[in-house]
């Protein structure tokens, strides 16, 4: 929406109606870490484990993505700021992970991922549905957007790994697709970083 002097003036999360979209989806990644991190325990699946791992982190940070509306732009640029370093160390965790599973590799359950993969998809396809309408909000809102995007593309990743460890008969598919959520993790994170570092900088100098 357009603000005076033809300035941008972006969504804030002030809106019954994103709350509560928001507490539906923080519903749904919490519910969804459960099965998720039991399912790639079953299955032995570092990709699926990662992936749960994003549905905790997701559900957790949209909690404080919930808190801070209405506050001021400096408070929440500073939980943006905090939800984006605990994306960059959700992404080394799965990446330390990974490099281990490489030295001690074992085949995961193939049919396990594939169906938990499923719906994780599904799940994660409805968060992204009921958040698309405010992609483009500050950098608190915009954090909430692209986690429920990674988590949607980490869910095809899981699938495209079960397919490969299917076929392949080795668990190397299932350890490349976790290397890749793990950078997809970093990229969000400094995208996330950089936008509230910079709209922190301006709630000071506005504040001058």
């Amino acid at each position: 929406m357009a603000g005076c002097c033809e300035h941008e003036v972006q969504f804030e999360g002030v809106s019954d109606t994103y709350k509560r979209r928001l507490w539906l989806v923080i519903a749904i990644n919490a519910a969804m870490f459960a099965v998720e991190m039991g399912a790639g325990q079953a299955a032995q699946s570092q990709a699926l484990k990662a992936d749960a791992l994003d549905f905790l982190g997701d559900a957790l940070t949209y909690g404080l993505s919930l808190a801070v509306i209405g506050m001021s732009v400096r408070v929440r640029a500073t939980a943006a700021l905090f939800k984006g370093l605990s994306l960059l160390a959700m992404g080394a965790w799965v990446f330390g992970t990974t490099l281990y599973r490489v030295f001690y590799i074992g085949v995961p359950e193939a049919e396990i991922m594939g169906v938990i993969g499923f719906l994780a998809l599904a799940a994660n396809v409805t968060s992204v549905l009921l958040l698309v309408a405010y992609k483009d909000g500050d950098a608190n809102v915009r954090s909430v957007w692209l986690c429920s995007r990674n988590d949607a593309i980490g869910n095809v990743a899981v699938m495209l790994a079960a397919l490969g460890v299917w076929g392949s008969g080795t668990g190397w598919p299932d350890v490349i697709v976790a290397a890749a959520m793990a950078a997809l993790f970093v990229n969000s994170a400094v995208q996330i970083i950089r936008q509230a570092r910079h709209e922190r900088r301006a709630a000071v100098l506005a504040s001058q």
